[in-house]
């Protein structure tokens, strides 16, 4: 059967449904029906018709879901609007084909009596992983990332990461469609209602045990107070070398406010300081000057280099500094933003060269070690990595008890991405059972517990210091453990249908 115009209205609706689910725009109950429109769209359609059908829903997704990368790179990219929204209609199309595939998928195995109660939430998990990792990887926009509110069922996390809750909610979207398009076979129809619920129920229960348990685990730590400072210097006079002094006074101030309330830690975003504060000069002395003031553990960003066979390399960093004012430790940050901190495939798009930010591609840092201070490890997330699980993960299996994460997010101005950022970053903390102080130059900063609940926060362009604290947390989680491991058996389940289907085919 090919298109028709209901089933593109429908395609059309499930993709409005999906960017409606996340933040700021939307609300996270829409994510657990997103889907059944497209579901339904896809009954009794060929592969190439379920292909463009996905890719419509896809379209809609995406472009909704990241619009304001056009406005980022015509802002600071300096391109013209029209090459903007062409840079991001590409990503957006790239990140569409994930549910095209996942379209083409469920028809196919449909075609072959496979139900679709099995087969969607599967595939929907193998491709958000390959999604996560192909080509450097982007798992931005995730479907469990809409539920980031939803603390009960966000839960489950710390066994099968984010991945486990995407399927439970395909899965239940699924369940939902075969409620309203069978009609052979009440059993079945029943079977998949008590197993959905069943699933469910259990979900939520052990998201009501793990809320009661992990309180109650914080109740018997001692806290350490915090401050983080965002400074909310304007992106477009931030590197402007006539600003750094008024920057440093900025932070200054506002540390100095901070110290009144008796921090174990004071903590700056990324890029706080728009200067070299490895060479020893007199800005350099004035960073230091205010952890010596503050009597307080001192973290903050600062871009740094590397000479290597005479050549420079640039790095983006993150500093500790003891209350006395010696530095503690230093991270390099490992995954660098693509067209942002390097640029791949420089020879086919050489008009996003300008994107990059400084003189050159930058250096990536050699490994996740966390910084020591005062009987606890902070493990160091600058920006981009607290999207990736297995960089929170990789610095909990190295004795991490905190998470840091430094970021700068006046790129984005007004829009979702902020809110986008911060959902993402929960998920971090459930994971590895993690508290993780959060400071972001324009916003959005906050303290996040380890159940995923955001304590506080700041708004966007607020100039001001966000009082808060983090215990340190020894838990290994099943998933600080084992990773991935629930993908791995979505992996080896999707080949015995494979191998079924084969068998059934011949």
């Amino acid at each position: 059967m090919g298109l028709d115009h209901r089933s593109l209205l429908l395609s059309v609706f499930s993709g409005i449904l999906l960017f409606l689910s996340f933040p700021k725009f939307g609300h996270w109950a829409l994510a657990w029906i997103c889907l059944v429109p497209l579901l339904y769209a896809l009954r009794g359609r060929d592969m190439a018709s379920a292909f463009l059908l996905g890719l419509t829903s896809g379209l809609i997704f995406n472009v909704g879901l990241l619009y304001w990368v056009s406005g980022v790179v015509v802002q600071y990219g300096h391109l013209p609007l029209y090459l903007g929204i062409f840079v991001m209609l590409l990503l957006a199309l790239y990140l569409s084909l994930y549910v095209s595939l996942f379209a083409a998928g469920v028809t196919y195995f449909g075609r072959r009596q496979v139900p679709l109660v099995i087969t969607a939430p599967v595939l929907w998990v193998l491709l958000e992983y390959g999604k996560a990792n192909l080509l450097t990887g982007f798992p931005w926009g995730n479907l469990a990332h809409a539920q980031y509110l939803n603390l009960p069922m966000i839960q489950i996390a710390d066994l099968a990461g984010t991945y486990g809750i995407s399927f439970l909610l395909v899965l239940i979207n699924a369940v939902l469609c075969d409620l309203i398009t069978r009609k052979e076979s009440q059993f079945i129809i029943l079977t998949e209602l008590v197993v959905g619920s069943l699933l469910l129920s259990a979900a939520y229960s052990y998201g009501v045990y793990r809320l009661a348990d992990t309180a109650a685990h914080i109740r018997n730590t001692p806290a350490k107070p915090v401050s983080i400072v965002q400074g909310n210097i304007d992106q477009s006079i931030k590197w402007d070398p006539r600003f750094q002094a008024e920057t440093i006074r900025i932070y200054a101030d506002l540390s100095g406010k901070a110290a009144l309330s008796s921090p174990d830690m004071i903590v700056w975003p990324e890029t706080a300081t728009p200067f070299f504060f490895q060479q020893i000069e007199e800005k350099h002395g004035e960073v230091v000057a205010v952890a010596r003031n503050s009597k307080a553990f001192l973290v903050f960003g600062s871009p740094s280099y590397r000479r290597i066979d005479n050549r420079m390399y640039f790095q983006n960093s993150a500093y500790l500094l003891s209350p006395q004012g010696g530095i503690l430790g230093k991270y390099d940050k490992v995954h660098l933003v693509p067209y942002g901190e390097y640029v791949p495939l420089r020879r086919f798009f050489p008009f996003v060269e300008k994107l990059a930010v400084g003189i050159g591609d930058f250096l990536p840092g050699e490994g996740f070690e966390p910084l020591s201070l005062d009987g606890a490890k902070a493990g160091i997330l600058i920006c981009y990595e607290a999207i990736f699980p297995e960089i929170s993960r990789a610095y909990r299996e190295r004795g991490a008890t905190f998470l840091v994460n430094l970021t700068n997010d006046a790129w984005f101005g007004t829009s979702s991405a902020p809110y986008q950022h911060l959902a993402i970053t929960t998920f971090r903390a459930v994971e590895n059972r993690l508290f993780i102080v959060r400071a972001a130059n324009t916003g959005i900063s906050a303290f996040i517990a380890p159940t995923g609940e955001v304590l506080s926060r700041t708004g966007l362009f607020e100039t001001t210091v966000l009082q808060g604290f983090f215990h340190v947390m020894d838990e290994r989680t099943f998933y600080a453990r084992f990773g991935d491991f629930f993908v791995y058996l979505c992996m080896a389940f999707f080949v015995i249908i494979c191998f079924i289907t084969i068998r059934r085919k011949s």
